[in-house]
């Protein structure tokens, strides 16, 4: 079989690990019976080892009970720039291999329903885990809105970017951060309704800026531009922006100005949401 699986963007801002929406930036895997194990890789990550050991191997090997395959992935995703790249690979491989459910092995490998949920079901959706299982709902999104990634050649570790977060928040900040949340839900079901401030956050943006500091200005610039906020791609590095559609293009342009103002070499794209998820392709041929 063969799948392509949507990017996702988590956290959206103040939607920390609950939030998660799918981009149209994709990943195909395709597993097929083999005599022996045989691993072809091109695009993002092609650089990764092509055996036992990554990641679409140890997800399709262990769905299908064997190593009899031969296993394609070809990703326009790139790696470590919070974009959700494991979570896409592991429910992509799970799907191609014949998994019943390709989000509990996505929940299951990258441990972030949100990224996972988004992957496999498309949209905008809220994930946790609830009463020992990861549980999602789809929420609004206004068919107005476009995005405008930021993606720096910088390579942002999750490991690394939890590390810098505090053990505790105050209360203030935890009701702040709420407050948002609510404001972001809204404002994405109508973008009428989104203020800039509905992706404020200060919950994991601001300790993460010391990793990153000029994510800051960036986001700022962004929202200068024409973006009606933005935010945090995940842990970063990629920053989102979100436009109307009309604007999408004017950002895109800003955001290409100010990598080039901050000197931080990257790349910038204007990107659709993605509302399918789990998308069977046909077969070279067929």
């Amino acid at each position: 079989m063969r799948v392509r699986v949507p990017a996702s963007s988590a956290n959206l801002g103040p939607g920390f690990d609950v939030l998660g929406l799918a981009l149209a930036l994709y990943v195909e895997v395709s597993v097929e019976p083999a005599e022996r194990l045989e691993v072809v890789t091109s695009g993002e990550g092609s650089e990764v080892r092509a055996d036992a050991g990554h990641l679409a191997v140890q997800v399709a090997t262990e769905v299908a009970g064997h190593d009899r395959l031969r296993i394609e992935v070809a990703s326009e995703i790139p790696m470590a720039r919070g974009l959700g790249s494991s979570a896409a690979l592991a429910v992509a491989a799970a799907a191609a291999a014949g998994a019943e459910d390709p989000f509990a092995w996505g929940v299951r490998v990258d441990g972030h329903p949100e990224n996972a949920a988004a992957s496999t079901f498309g949209g905008l959706i809220a994930a946790t885990t609830a009463d020992g299982a990861a549980v999602w709902r789809r929420l609004a999104l206004d068919p107005a809105l476009s995005f405008v990634a930021v993606v720096p050649d910088k390579v942002l570790l999750t490991a690394a970017a939890r590390q810098v977060l505090p053990a505790q928040v105050s209360r203030q900040d935890a009701v702040f951060n709420l407050g948002r949340l609510a404001l972001l839900i809204a404002g994405l079901a109508d973008h009428e309704n989104l203020l800039a401030a509905a992706g404020d956050d200060r919950l994991h943006q601001p300790p993460r800026s010391q990793l990153f500091p000029e994510a800051a200005p960036i986001l700022a610039g962004l929202r200068q531009a024409g973006a009606l906020t933005s935010f945090w791609s995940g842990a970063g590095s990629t920053l989102l922006a979100v436009c109307h559609r009309a604007m999408a293009a004017g950002v895109e342009a800003a955001g290409r100005d100010l990598l080039a103002r901050h000197e931080v070499a990257g790349s910038v794209r204007a990107l659709e949401p993605d509302l399918v998820g789990i998308t069977p392709l046909e077969r070279p041929g067929q």
